[in-house]
Formats: structure tokens, sequence, C-alpha cells
């Protein structure tokens, strides 16, 4: 039977159980006429729309009334050789590249609270409205905001050493003269907190813990606790912190990054990271004897604002919710910020404005969130959508560079529903596996909408590499990948496109 044939005999069907029922919506009739005329005209049978309605010979009225019913009752299905297509189109795009580019070329580092941060939401508004996202607007919310002044470190003795370092954020300032003490080494933070309330008076404690590479996030995941460990230090008499890179790289390029702000009455002290052959040299002198440093870190706190950009490829069915993506606009001072995140802002508007060339069903909302490196973003972002989070079908947040998607996380019974079954075979190729275990995690900036029920996914970065150079000055433009950044926006742009014009349903309860 021809498409044509088919469709005939579905309006027929539909006229002869009463589809000219006064129940019928006459906007959605007209609507869906307009549709029906559109789709033949477009090729069915090689007619135009003449030989549509010369060949059903029913008055106009009827033919709208059969379309709104034939259209209304037809479920969403997404078509995965669509899908396929868009994601080999990616392959051979360099529109991600071009966004990431312009933001580290542009604007360049960026934190929050910052002046370039302003820079950065005008460069948001400005792209989104370049590749032509509809609903373009900017969310501003309160933020206190850390900002690093000068810094600097040397070992005064046995042997005299400058030492690469950088300041945590969240630390307390030393006197602006800076201070000089003896330096206590422990190779570990267990081994810190094991040790007696008086052990470090009047020290500064070095934690000089390797960071394990993984391909996955648990490397990092399990060492970061030492950045935060000042009050550790401070409970034990001493006068300031500092901690080994969390790092899976031996280069001297310090990494930055926050410590977990202290809670009431919790005492702190100025705190910095090492580079990892700065750390380890102190604890290779120390082995000899005694080593002290002097160590000066200036910063400030103000209280300012701070902007989440967002913009949307709207879908053609209102009703149908939406899909929140994207990555944050914020970064760290020293770098670029080109992995952490413009990688994840560039990947995830591509991959939308690819989808939208099919007109999805769905709305996809593409978000620069606008502080994940302090914290705040992810909160505020819950307070400014609370009322509409029933609407929001998943999230997901690209925050993990650019190299290569190696799985895909859905939420729990995903791979089991009839339109998401095509998404393993569409990622196959890309050497993407379909996880079984269920998202429990899809990125910073949504984990207080995932805390208020919206589901989330995860396409799941390689960070072997990624560690070598998070929150340094070599996060760059030069250390991203181009064809590994077109496997990212290639694996989203094929699970954009299958979810966004489908009627799947992944909260729980929900069949569909």
């Amino acid at each position: 039977m021809t498409v044509h044939a088919a469709l005939v005999q579905r309006l027929s069907a539909a006229l002869s159980t009463s589809a000219v029922d006064n129940s019928v919506d006459r906007g959605a009739a007209r609507a869906a006429n307009r549709l029906a005329l559109h789709y033949f005209s477009a090729g069915v049978g090689g007619r135009g729309d003449s030989f549509f309605a010369r060949t059903i010979k029913l008055p106009k009225l009827l033919v709208s009334a059969a379309c709104a019913t034939f259209l209304l009752a037809a479920p969403a299905s997404a078509d995965p050789a669509t899908a396929a297509r868009l994601r080999d189109a990616a392959l051979g795009d360099d529109t991600a590249w071009s966004i990431l580019e312009s933001l580290t070329t542009e604007v360049g580092p960026r934190p929050a609270g910052s002046p370039a941060a302003a820079v950065a939401r005008d460069w948001g508004v400005a792209k989104f409205t370049a590749l032509g996202f509809t609903n373009v607007h900017v969310e501003p919310f309160a933020k206190t905001a850390w900002l690093r002044g000068a810094e600097s470190a040397e070992i005064v003795g046995p042997f005299p050493h400058r030492l690469a370092l950088l300041g945590i954020g969240n630390s307390p300032s030393t006197p602006p003269e800076g201070l000089t003490a003896e330096v206590a080494v422990f190779k570990s933070l267990a081994e810190l907190k094991a040790a007696p309330g008086n052990c470090c008076t009047g020290k500064i404690v070095l934690v000089n813990q390797p960071m394990t590479r993984t391909q996955d996030i648990w490397g990092y995941g399990l060492g970061v606790a030492a950045r935060s460990a000042a009050p550790e230090a401070a409970k034990r008499g001493a006068v300031a912190y500092l901690v080994r890179s969390i790092s899976t790289s031996t280069n001297r390029s310090p990494h930055t990054g926050a410590m977990r702000p202290p809670g009431p009455g919790v005492k702190v002290v100025p705190t910095a990271a090492l580079g990892v052959p700065d750390a380890d040299l102190i604890e290779h002198m120390s082995a000899r004897g005694p080593v002290t440093v002097h160590l000066a870190l200036q910063s400030h706190v103000v209280d300012t604002t701070a902007w989440t950009v967002s913009g949307d490829i709207a879908g053609s069915d209102p009703r149908a919710g939406v899909i929140v993506i994207g990555g944050h606009l914020d970064s760290w001072d020293p770098g670029t910020g080109a992995i952490d995140d413009a990688s994840g802002i560039a990947i995830t508007m591509e991959a939308a404005k690819l989808v939208a060339t099919t007109h999805p069903r769905r709305t996809i909302r593409v978000v620069m969130w606008g502080s994940e490196e302090t914290g705040g973003s992810g909160d505020a972002y819950l307070a400014a959508h609370k009322a509409e989070l029933g609407n929001i079908v998943i999230a997901g947040e690209s925050d993990l560079g650019a190299d290569n998607i190696f799985s895909l996380q859905l939420p729990a019974g995903s791979w089991e529903k009839p339109d998401l079954k095509p998404l393993e075979s569409l990622v196959a190729p890309l050497k993407i596996m379909a996880a079984p275990a269920p998202a429990e995690d899809g990125g910073s900036d949504i984990e207080a909408i995932h805390g208020a029920g919206v589901p989330v996914l995860a396409l799941n970065q390689d960070a072997s590499r990624y560690f070598d150079y998070h929150h340094t000055a070599d996060d760059t433009l030069a250390i991203v990948d181009p064809l590994q950044l077109k496997q990212n926006v290639a694996a989203w742009t094929a699970v954009l496109e299958t979810i966004a014009n489908s009627d799947v349903t992944f909260r729980a309860g929900k069949k569909k």
C-alpha cells in the first residue's frame, strides 16, 4: 500500500466513526488540514493538494475533521533515520568549534563576580540571537563572589625555591606582609585526620596526596576532599594550609578550585594549591630536616550579581514539555575556561541548533549557568523555575571537557521504552555504550532541579586527561581536540533528536 493510499484509508475510517462529531476541536481541525495539505503538496504520490482533494472528494470541513482525528490520535514517534542523519552531519560541522573559539578568545577567563562575567553574559545573549534561538533572556541572581588578588610563595630554608601555587576559592587572606612558618607534611588526608590535635601549632600544613587517573570522574571525586581540608589543619593549630593540586598531571601548573564554605563557627586558614612537583619538592626536602615557607595570599569577597543566560529551540507542541541542557558560562581565572566549560556550552548549543532543522515536537532549552565554580547557579535556577519543574521532561549538562563520550545513562527503565530502543544503535557507531545503570548525576548545575524531581541523563565523557588541565592556566583552546569535540556534538544531537520527537516520559510511574 502506498503512503497516499494508507492515509486515505485512515481518513475514510475516521469519517465513518463520527470524525465530524461536534467534539472535534475546529481550531485543531483547521491546523490539521493545513498540515495535511502541506504534506501532500510536498510530494505524496508526486502530486499536489488538488489531487488530494479530488481523490477523496469530501467537503473541506470533513477533510479537516478527519485530518484532526488522524493527526491528534497518532502518537509522537522519533525517526531513527533522521537522528542518524543529524548525527552524521554533526561529525562534519564546525559550529561548536566556532562557538568555543569565540568564547575563549573574545571573553577569556570569566569568574562569577568579575567584570568579565558581564562581558560573558552579553556574549551569551548575542550568540544565542545570532544562531536563531528564541526566548533569549538573562536571569540575574544574587552572588557573594570570591575574587583572587596577589599571590606568592617561596621556600626560604633550607634551600630557597620559588613555588608555583594558586589560592583556593573561599580562602581567607594572609596578612598583607604574608606569613612565614615551618611546614608539616602529610602524605594523605587520612594521615592528617589521624594526627593529634596539637601536632601543627604555628605551622603550615601540606597534604601531598596524589590523585588517581580514571576514565570517569571517580578519581577526582575521591581526591577532591583534600582541597577543603583547611578546617582539619586549623583544628590542629596550623596557620595556613597547602594542598597538592587535585591533578593527574606532573607539570608545575597549579590547579585551583573552591573549598566548601565552612559551617558556622568553623575556623579556616589561608589555603592554596601547589603544583605537583612543588608539593613533592617540599616533601623531599622535609626528609632532610625542617622546611620553612613564606606565603602571601590576597583575595576579597564582594556581594554582586551573577547571570544565567538561556535560549530556546521552540517545539511544535507547547504541551510536550521542555528538555533542559547546557553548560556553565563562568570559569576559573588562570586559563580561558575552554574545557571547563566553554566546550559544554558549544557542544549543547550546536546539538540543539542541528535538531532545530527537524522542527522538534518538544522545546529544547540551552542554558549557560552563571556560577558553577563557586556555586549558586543551580539553586538560583531552581528558584526561578520552581513552578515549571513539571514541564521539564529531562535535563543534562555537559561539564567534563570535550574528549570522547564513552557511555550514555538514562533514567531507570528508559532502555525498555520503544522510542528509546533505537538510541543504543544510534550511539554505537560513536563508540558509546548504552549503560544499564540509571543516571544519578546529570551535572552540578542541575543537581537542584534533579533533587526537586526532574529526571536527568548523562553523556559521560572520557576524563582520562581532563584533570591534567582542569582549573589551570593550561585550560585553553589548545588542549581541545576538534574531532573529539564533534563526537560529543554528534552524541548529544542523536539523543536530543530522539527524545525531542517522542512522547517518552521519564518520571516514576509514567509508562510512555
